[in-house]
């Protein structure tokens, strides 16, 4: 009997190659355990932004989620919670309707309903289905069309199919190809472009803006911030896509085919001299030159102060952060700190960072917190900061940070941020500040009584 918490060290991990991640890293493989690690990854609709929060990202949008019971009372109390709750609806489905799918056929009488008494009058309604039905093999996008035709509003199909987690297209990615699926090609402006992969806005103290703006563009979107359908149809006037997060690659390549709108890949890091020479590749890619001297110096003062004071420091990190966190772990490894572990989820995206942490530090253990095995986890300690939620789950002797704001962190500016925020931990700066600060940034996105939620179709 398994009496240990099963891990591989990134050195190992690596060596496998993305062809051979091991069966304990693959849910349909094993049960699932329900451990910290696994509060945002169970379900995609479980926490944060799941598929049903990521769709309503759409403006002017309400949702009709069309599911049995269960998922209907897990989303119910997640938007109240999250601020979503009056603009989702819900169809729910009769253990005859599981069988035989007869509910397909009150889907148009609901989006109908939902579009005459939904205040504001919504313009787009994005249908939601589950499991159940992709089990039933449901055509919904044929089910899409019949409710345009009949209630007269666009109507979007999206899929919170967790069986298809490990497919070619997860819901994860799926929902961000939704999002942009209404976009069509205009008369391309120059000086435009969009910013993809998350779903709330990048933080606006980010140098990306002004180095942006520095070589003539004047227009930078974000899917997030539009608020209005007509502000949102304006992005597909954009000169190229600037992709942020892989899960948005499936839905930059559809905008590529489908419109002829190019995209340039250009992830989240946390190395400064990884930062600087992206910047240089982008400015090459593009035919012009960045400026990001006071960036690059700001950010290499902010590592060299934090490694004279904590080198050697050792690290746990989880994945409930806003990073890779692979690409953290190798960036504080580079850094001369030690990384114990790493509790995450491994995809073939991954391997790039996976092998620059291998390098570093290959003897740094990565834990899967959906294993089984983990229930066995003991902290043993020897960390001495733990970064995200579920790091500091497992590491509960540590100090920890969250790094998990709505506000998207990136570039330079993050970095120096992350560090700043390292230090204050440290240095005991007042963790209660902080954490009013991250409730006041939640609160934004709650509504002021979940009693007064409304929107139900039953």
């Amino acid at each position: 009997m398994i009496r240990e918490p099963y891990y591989i060290t990134v050195g190992k991990l690596a060596e496998l190659g993305k062809e051979n991640i091991p069966d304990e890293f693959i849910p349909a493989c094993h049960l699932i355990y329900s451990s910290p690690a696994t509060i945002s990854y169970n379900s995609p609709g479980a926490i944060g932004f799941g598929v049903k929060r990521a769709g309503l990202v759409m403006p002017e949008s309400v949702m009709l989620l069309v599911s049995p019971g269960c998922c209907g009372r897990n989303s119910t109390i997640l938007s109240s919670e999250e601020g979503y709750a009056d603009r989702m609806f819900y169809l729910l489905m009769t253990e005859t309707d599981v069988v035989t799918g007869r509910h397909l056929e009150r889907i148009p009488a609901a989006v109908r309903e939902i579009v005459e008494t939904a205040e504001p009058r919504p313009k787009v309604v994005v249908i939601c289905i589950t499991c159940v039905d992709a089990l039933l093999g449901t055509d919904l996008e044929r089910v899409c069309r019949k409710c345009e035709e009949e209630a007269g509003v666009i109507v979007v199909p999206s899929y919170m199919y967790a069986l298809e987690r490990e497919g070619r297209k997860p819901p994860m990615t799926a929902i961000r190809q939704t999002l942009y699926s209404l976009l069509e090609r205009k008369e391309i402006q120059p000086d435009m472009v969009n910013i993809m992969g998350f779903f709330t806005p990048m933080d606006q103290e980010s140098e990306l803006f002004s180095l942006l703006r520095s070589v003539g563009v004047k227009k930078i979107n974000q899917v997030s911030e539009m608020e209005t359908l007509e502000d949102y149809l304006e992005m597909g006037a954009a000169n190229f896509n600037l992709m942020l997060d892989a899960e948005s690659r499936f839905a930059a390549d559809d905008l590529k085919n489908r419109l002829g709108m190019p995209y340039i890949e250009f992830p989240r890091l946390f190395n400064p001299e990884k930062i600087h020479n992206q910047y240089m590749l982008l400015g090459s890619a593009l035919g012009v030159t960045f400026d990001d001297q006071k960036y690059y110096e700001e950010a290499q003062a902010a590592r060299d102060r934090f490694v004279s004071k904590y080198k050697g420091l050792t690290f746990a990190i989880g994945e409930m952060i806003n990073a890779n966190p692979y690409e953290m772990g190798a960036s504080l490894a580079e850094m001369g700190m030690k990384v114990k572990a790493v509790y995450a989820n491994v995809t073939p995206d991954d391997y790039h960072f996976i092998n620059r942490l291998a390098a570093a530090s290959p003897e740094t253990k990565v834990y899967t917190g959906i294993s089984p095995s983990m229930i066995h986890y003991k902290d043993t300690g020897g960390v001495d900061v733990a970064i995200g939620k579920d790091a500091a789950g497992y590491c509960p002797s540590a100090k920890s940070i969250e790094w998990s704001s709505e506000k998207q962190p990136f570039g330079f500016r993050a970095f120096v941020d992350f560090i700043k925020e390292l230090e204050d931990v440290l240095e005991g700066a007042d963790k209660g500040q902080a954490a009013k600060h991250s409730l006041e940034s939640s609160l934004k996105y709650m509504p002021g009584d979940p009693s007064e939620r409304k929107g139900e179709y039953i």
